[in-house]
């Protein structure tokens, strides 16, 4: 007899609710009692995490790298890497002296030429960095521990932009790695920070392992975001990728696990009576989801034909299916995230239409734009529920107006691949992918990548708009929060016009942990921290 995957869940629980554990998870205790089994959302399959903007790939770098500066849990720029730091009178010259006591994890002292190289690298692929650029005159060492950023004009989002927590984040490497170029993905992997990647005992699809870097000297301050001490509590950290969601939730309620980050909303319920399981928001902003779609080739290079999917794709039924719960997510207009201080809708009236309309008015756009009939691609990333469930609508969606579109299915690791290429769909490219980022990142005109519109450099999707870029700089530049306001109100109008990308809606979700095992996780929105947590049980 075959025997379901809920009816599995309620073994499982019956299993923790009676104190009991099979006798592998014994051992494991036996074996390491200061290791956690963490079960992420999705597959390692990147090692560079400044190559890539996949949350993984931040997360395995806030594992193995440091940064200069870190955000804190307010979100304000604090110095990590960085001992010392100065800003020239004239506001033209940031000068930053390292830390005692840093060291790579092959034992050489972190110097600031790596910094340096670090900084090169991370500024072509990041858009903050991008923009960071355009205004630095020279990025140079001065003695081994002291560098300085020299701007031609005074820009006040230096500091914000190292710290930042969206992908890709300012990771420092070895200079000998940062010199690779930032388009081929780094073979080394050498960091500073709280842990060591142990690359022996890395299968991708299946685990990825980090121990406790012995030689890390934490700040004093209380660890706080990215910023502060990160204390090492744990001797390894072990990253189980579990596709079935089902089965993560069974490891965790029978203890075979400690940590479930994207629990399903529709089972949260069993999840809070589980004996020992904790729920905890850790990201109060949330997700915002994205339809990105390419601008290079037919049919969305044609602003008519990204305006029919657009008034096509329903926020609603992608959440729906995707989030399921409704306490949990809501349909938002705001390309700045919701609940946010540059939160505005200008552009999205379109959004309270009925869907009969709106598919009458896609349709007049599509056959505006003169589409031929030629295939459509839509990466299905079928590892990731949200994004597999998103990727059938948007199919459904596009095919009602009239779009022949094809799903081109594989796990999550497929598609960061796959988007990279831009070559025309039918030669290995791609027409919509699907994913989403921190609510916090997707806040920030600057700082989130997936904001550009710089063409061949924006991020994948790569849409061309100069008034984007000029807005953007203008926000940059705007001196108060009201200034900004003003400008985001013709920047999101813009974005509708060009149509950027194409929200998916807003949603919070609560990640899942064994509370009488782990204490001190972190909320700290696009990563997952691993220092300050101690094993209690």
């Amino acid at each position: 007899m075959k025997t379901s995957r809920r009816k599995l869940l309620q073994g499982a629980a019956a299993i923790a609710a009676a104190g009991l554990a099979a006798p592998h998870i014994t051992r494991a205790y036996a074996q390491g009692a200061r290791q956690a089994r963490f079960v992420p959302h999705g597959d390692l399959r990147v090692l560079d995490p400044i190559w890539t903007t996949a949350n993984m790939s931040a997360y395995h770098g806030a594992m193995i790298y440091d940064t200069l500066f870190g955000y804190d849990g307010n979100l304000q720029p604090q110095p990590q890497m960085v001992g010392r730091s100065n800003l020239s009178d004239d506001k033209l010259t940031y000068t930053f002296e390292l830390r005692n006591g840093l060291k790579w994890h092959d034992g050489s002292a972190v110097t600031s030429a790596d910094c340096v190289a670090s900084l090169r690298r991370w500024a072509v692929k990041d858009g903050a960095g991008q923009h960071m650029m355009q205004r630095v005159k020279d990025i140079a060492a001065g003695d081994d521990k002291t560098l300085k950023i020299v701007l031609k004009e005074p820009y006040g989002l230096v500091l914000e932009a190292l710290a930042k927590t969206s992908t890709p984040l300012c990771y420092m490497m070895k200079k000998e790695v940062a010199e690779t170029d930032p388009n081929t993905q780094i073979t080394k992997h050498i960091g500073s920070g709280p842990f060591k990647f142990v690359e022996g005992e890395y299968r991708p699809g299946s685990r990825v392992v980090y121990e406790r870097n012995p030689d890390y000297v934490p700040r004093d301050e209380p660890a706080s975001g990215i910023a502060g001490g990160k204390r090492v509590y744990l001797d390894r950290v072990i990253w189980d990728i579990i596709p079935d969601a089902q089965t993560a939730m069974a490891a965790l309620m029978s203890g075979e696990i400690e940590f479930f980050e994207i629990p399903p909303l529709d089972l949260i319920d069993q999840l809070k009576s589980a004996p020992g399981v904790k729920l905890e928001v850790l990201n109060q902003l949330g997700n915002v989801g994205y339809g990105r779609l390419n601008h290079l080739h037919p049919p969305f290079n044609n602003v008519n034909a990204r305006k029919a999917a657009l008034y096509a794709i329903n926020q609603e039924d992608i959440l729906r299916v995707g989030v399921g719960n409704p306490a949990y997510y809501k349909v938002c207009g705001a390309h700045f995230t919701c609940g946010s201080p540059m939160e505005v809708n200008d552009g999205a009236e379109f959004l309270s239409m009925p869907m009969p309309q709106r598919q009458e008015k896609a349709k007049a756009f599509l056959k505006e734009s003169g589409y031929d009939g030629r295939p459509v691609v839509v990466l299905q990333a079928t590892d990731i529920n949200f994004m597999n469930q998103a990727a059938l609508v948007i199919a459904q969606s596009l095919r009602q107006i009239g779009m022949n579109v094809q799903l081109a299915a594989s796990d999550w690791g497929g598609v960061v691949t796959r988007r990279s290429v831009k070559n025309p769909p039918d030669q290995g490219g791609w027409n919509i992918f699907i994913t989403w980022g921190g609510g916090t990142a997707t806040s920030s005109p600057i700082n989130l990548f997936a904001h550009s519109a710089v063409g061949q450099n924006a991020w994948f999707g790569w849409p061309d708009n100069p008034l984007h870029e000029q807005l953007r700089n203008e926000w940059a530049l705007a001196p108060t929060l009201e200034a900004r306001k003003d400008v985001i109100h013709r920047m999101q109008k813009n974005m509708y016009d060009y149509v950027h990308d194409i929200k998916l809606g807003q949603w919070v979700g609560p990640v899942a942990y064994r509370g009488d095992r782990l204490k001190g996780i972190l909320p700290v929105p696009e990563v997952i921290p691993w220092w300050n947590v101690q094993r209690i049980g």
